[in-house]
């Protein structure tokens, strides 16, 4: 029987999530592609405890994660069943809904049916009555934001849920969900991102609507689908998804150019004591601008490894400097 760590909450850093009085871990375990049937279930449970021992206390999920769709939360639904069941009141879940589920025309994007219907599906797969956080995870640009919000709004009326979200919303997008919700009286708490040092599209004016409204963040693909790691120093590995048919990293990227700044971005990680990954998520949390960054872990050592990065999360302005030297070209 699994027992959690007793000292989990001394060394991870938690941070305040916009004005709301949730706290968020630093680094936050996202249940992307990790957890499906095709990866041992052994496995995904000792990643969930190696996590939550290390005072990772945020799993972050969608309706979609697995593969298949809706893997990810039943599996994690299990674990919780076995493993996390007292311990549900110090976990922040979270989930959201946006893209395709299942067939016809209210299986995807943002109507008020589709978003509560979903919700109603991922609390059964996860056995809970509520997840702390539901997103709208796209904009659906033919349903009005008013009636996408107003669903959100009624998950938390309901008791389905505590705080919500969106995710790969505009600038703009996110001023007006922020502002109807604050008219309904459920606060827009969170926007997630797509956020890495190759990635810096928030910073065209989104992370600035965020600090001026007060909403938290929290970074995905901080490791840009693996590239700022070390699998790719040496070109593309045969087992590497850029060598799959993923639809998320293309081999095409994976230029000799764009190796050659990865291995110059890893020279700047080692002076400083970390590697490439560790310095990425470093990177993304600089400054507390952002209050958490979503990681993925095929094993418990990957997702140590990532933790790690916590330790030194400073960086001189050369530092900086160098490094957008290397990516802003």
């Amino acid at each position: 029987m699994y027992t959690a760590h007793p000292d989990r909450y001394e060394a991870m850093p938690y941070r305040r999530t916009g004005r709301s009085g949730l706290q968020l871990p630093a680094l936050s375990l996202g249940l992307w592609h990790n957890f499906g049937p095709d990866r041992p279930v052994a496995t995904q449970r000792a990643i969930l405890r190696r996590a939550f021992d290390l005072g990772v206390t945020h799993f972050d999920l969608a309706n979609n994660y697995g593969p298949p769709p809706g893997a990810a939360e039943s599996a994690l639904g299990e674990a919780l069943k076995a493993d996390f069941a007292a311990y549900r009141d110090e976990l922040v879940i979270s989930t959201k809904a946006g893209y395709l589920m299942w067939p016809g025309p209210y299986g995807e994007w943002g109507s008020r049916k589709y978003l509560l219907s979903s919700l109603d599906q991922s609390l059964k797969r996860m056995g809970l009555d509520y997840v702390d956080i539901f997103y709208s995870h796209r904009p659906d640009p033919d349903t009005p934001l008013e009636e996408t919000m107003g669903a959100l709004h009624s998950a938390v009326q309901q008791g389905k849920a505590l705080y919500v979200g969106v995710s790969n919303y505009s600038p703009e997008q996110t001023r007006e969900a922020a502002r109807i919700l604050g008219e309904l009286g459920t606060p827009l708490l969170i926007h997630q991102p797509r956020y890495s040092m190759l990635d810096r599209r928030p910073e065209d004016g989104l992370l600035d609507t965020l600090d001026e409204l007060q909403i938290g963040s929290i970074a995905y693909s901080p490791l840009e689908q693996g590239l700022l790691t070390a699998r790719y120093l040496d070109g593309i590995p045969e087992d590497s998804r850029a060598a799959s048919d993923s639809p998320f990293l293309n081999s095409d990227a994976v230029t000799e150019e764009l190796v050659g700044r990865l291995r110059a971005l890893d020279d700047i990680a080692k002076s400083r004591g970390q590697s490439l990954a560790q310095m990425a998520l470093a990177w993304v949390l600089r400054g507390g601008r952002v209050t958490s960054a979503l990681v993925g872990a095929s094993s418990p050592q990957q997702l140590e490894d990532s933790v790690a990065a916590i330790g030194n999360l400073d960086f001189e302005a050369e530092e900086l400097a160098r490094i957008d030297a290397l990516v802003l070209q």
